[in-house]
């Protein structure tokens, strides 16, 4: 490992210093307490407190400061050093995982995240496969908001997402899976059902059913403000199911989704009718991301080596 600096260099290959004391600085400094670092790895808080204090004097630096009402506030060192043992730690994790699978077999944890709406289109594949492919990987999965999932890639919670890219994106790498568009979703008893296609202007008097979850809330309404429109917001909801059974159920309502499911019932069994907007909605890519500036581990490079097979993406 190399540091930026040559004192703590030197400090840090002294041999002074343990990985357990790294792993205990680094849960203290996440969980913001002692006593929360000691629930997260079943040590007692003096246990915790004791072996922050011997990396501290292993390094030769103050790398917290401990109030009992205020928790732990990191130094300017204690920032580097976190960073640092981070790494530290993640590096030694995949080395054991290695020994495990000796050089034949992937082993180990791995977290994929997926937007809601999304997840029960392509999740299933994805793990169906990948666990016959590498049975002693322990994979996982997290279903959120796309704010949710940004934060969770950029903190290390999850390895990689299945995500929409409609911006706020930067701090992200990322390839595209397949191009999607919104539509208008309606119940086969409303008027527009018999419609080939439908205009914002149309849809815009109609009372929406506002499926409110980032980015979608942000596309759909910002369709509607490019064309100087204001939709009629008459329910908003945060689960793409229940939007669509709203709507089924509506000889009035409608709704502008961009996941199209297989499925055209609603959950009671009700016809739902999609229709094409003119003009076009812009188009939505969906994505396969991770962290900018962050190395895959082996599992998730073997991920996205899966997901590529499986959309067709044409290698990097």
């Amino acid at each position: 490992m190399v540091t930026d600096d040559p004192q703590l260099e030197a400090q840090l290959t002294r041999g002074e210093l343990t990985f357990r004391q790294l792993a205990h600085f680094v849960a203290a400094a996440e969980a913001g307490t002692i006593s929360g670092a000691a629930k997260r790895l079943r040590f007692s808080p003096s246990a915790i407190s004791a072996s922050i204090t011997e990396l501290e004097r292993a390094l030769g630096a103050e790398l917290c400061v401990r109030r009992r009402a205020q928790g732990v506030t990191l130094t300017s060192t204690g920032t580097l050093v976190l960073e640092k043992a981070r790494r530290l730690l993640e590096d030694v994790a995949e080395l054991n995982y290695a020994v495990q699978g000796g050089g034949t077999e992937l082993v180990g944890p791995l977290v994929v995240g997926c937007f809601a709406t999304l997840a029960p289109a392509v999740l299933p594949r994805i793990l169906e496969e990948y666990e016959a492919r590498h049975p002693r990987v322990s994979i996982d999965f997290v279903v959120g908001a796309q704010d949710e999932l940004s934060a969770a890639l950029r903190s290390g919670a999850i390895d990689a997402a299945i995500m929409y890219d409609m911006g706020g994106l930067d701090a992200l790498e990322s390839f595209e899976l397949y191009v999607a568009r919104g539509y208008a979703l309606f119940g086969a008893g409303h008027p527009f059902a018999a419609k080939r296609e439908v205009t914002l202007e149309e849809l815009a008097n109609l009372p929406l059913v506002l499926f409110d979850q980032t980015p979608s809330t942000r596309y759909a309404m910002s369709m509607f403000e490019a064309r100087g429109l204001v939709p009629r917001v008459r329910h908003r909801t945060h689960a793409f199911e229940l939007t669509r059974s709203i709507v089924a159920r509506s000889d009035s309502a409608y709704a502008v989704l961009v996941q199209r499911p297989a499925n055209k019932l609603s959950y009671e069994g009700l016809d739902l009718v999609e229709r094409e907007i003119v003009p076009a909605p812009p188009s939505v890519n969906v994505v396969f991301a991770w962290a900018r500036g962050v190395e895959l581990s082996s599992r998730a490079r073997a991920l996205a080596d899966l997901v590529r097979r499986q959309y067709e993406v044409p290698a990097q």
